[in-house]
């Protein structure tokens, strides 16, 4: 016992004696080192030091100038294509937005390669530090994860009217982390991506055609038939109302479009006739994807309309009818159909009809009333 306590005494006391001997061999290497400096060899260091700190703190400003001008230019360029291209403006803010975060990124990545800084350790840093901020924001995470599974099952999009929890306006922006409404008293509301990806979401803009209903009291005695005859013409006169079927009135609709379209081209006046023949040969090159991109809009649109034709067509036909017996009137039930960007149009203009048009024919609108009776003493 006793000679394995002196020999580790032993064995401790030589390592200690070897590391103060390798720190008296650097202090005297370091001493040799200063001594064999001069006053001006320092300074020259110093300059030398300084000057090339300088010129990298200047290239990496002018790179970070420069890398910044760009992105930015590349953002406009590609925000210019997907307009002219008539991309998707839903999934083209979300692009776009993402396109700029990540060059950025990279753009801070190399000025820190460029001041010197080894970037391989600040990027394994990122990553550690982004896994534990995002550990910390994983409502964040869900905030992105709820944008990009909005833009690719697409409940709304880019200028739907939308209505979720309460809110309704019209869709502005769809943002990597939360979507932008716009309400109708022109205020915007940002709501997290992830709520509106998880929630119930009522799309007014989803349908083409919406029906609209009013409720209307007579008083009793006041003659329905009449009501109903009423109701009926006042819905016939305004065109914006669907007659019969929503198919009819839409082909109805896109025969008037295209009669406006043809009545803008003046006799003579053949953009794809001789004008197209003297077009030069590289814009016809460049314009041959254009005419594809026609042709199969066209088959799609051929494909869409033979399947609604051999769908049995819904009637969609005014519809008025007696529905309840009240306290004080005669409730009058009155639904028609029309396209949604006519839905508020159409309501209010008919509001106004019928409060003028009733009375003409002899039908009131009473008031609540309460029949009280006294008993004689």
């Amino acid at each position: 016992m006793m000679n394995t306590l002196l020999q580790l005494t032993t064995t401790v006391a030589a390592e200690t004696d070897s590391i103060a001997a390798a720190r008296a061999a650097k202090a005297e290497a370091l001493k040799q080192a200063l001594s064999s400096w001069s006053l001006d060899d320092f300074i020259a260091r110093m300059i030398d030091g300084a000057i090339s700190l300088g010129l990298r703190i200047l290239i990496a400003a002018l790179v970070f100038y420069i890398g910044r001008f760009l992105i930015n230019r590349l953002y406009k360029i590609v925000q210019a294509v997907m307009i002219r291209r008539e991309f998707d403006r839903s999934l083209g803010t979300f692009i776009l937005s993402l396109i700029k975060i990540s060059l950025l990124f990279i753009l801070v990545v190399v000025v820190i390669g460029i001041l010197g800084i080894e970037t391989s350790s600040f990027i394994a840093i990122f990553a550690s530090a982004g896994v534990a901020i995002g550990m910390a924001l994983s409502g964040t995470l869900q905030n992105f994860a709820g944008g990009v599974l909005i833009l690719f099952i697409k409940p709304y999009k880019i200028g739907d009217f939308i209505e979720f929890g309460g809110m309704t306006g019209t869709v502005k922006e769809i943002q990597i982390f939360h979507t932008v409404l716009n309400t109708v008293d022109n205020k915007a509301i940002i709501v997290p991506n992830g709520q509106l990806s998880t929630g119930t979401i009522n799309n007014y803009s989803k349908e083409e055609y919406r029906r609209l209903e009013w409720v209307v009291g007579i008083s009793y005695g006041d003659d329905v038939e009449v009501a109903r005859r009423v109701a009926l013409d006042i819905l016939a006169a305004d065109d914006r109302v669907v007659k019969q079927y929503r198919e009819d009135d839409r082909k109805m609709r896109n025969i008037a479009d295209t009669t406006a379209t043809d009545s803008h081209n003046p006799a003579g006046d053949d953009p794809t006739g001789t004008q197209a023949k003297r077009r030069s040969l590289l814009y016809r090159i460049f314009h041959h994807r254009d005419r594809l991109k026609e042709k199969a809009l066209e088959w799609q649109n051929n494909q869409k309309k033979a399947i609604e034709e051999k769908i049995a067509k819904v009637d969609c036909s005014p519809f008025v009818a007696l529905s309840e017996l009240a306290d004080s009137s005669v409730n009058i039930t009155i639904r028609a159909w029309t396209r949604s960007e006519f839905y508020w149009s159409v309501y209010f203009s008919v509001n106004e009809k019928i409060y003028t048009e009733f009375p003409r024919h002899g039908l009131s609108f009473p008031f609540p009333q309460i029949d009280v009776h006294l008993p004689k003493q």
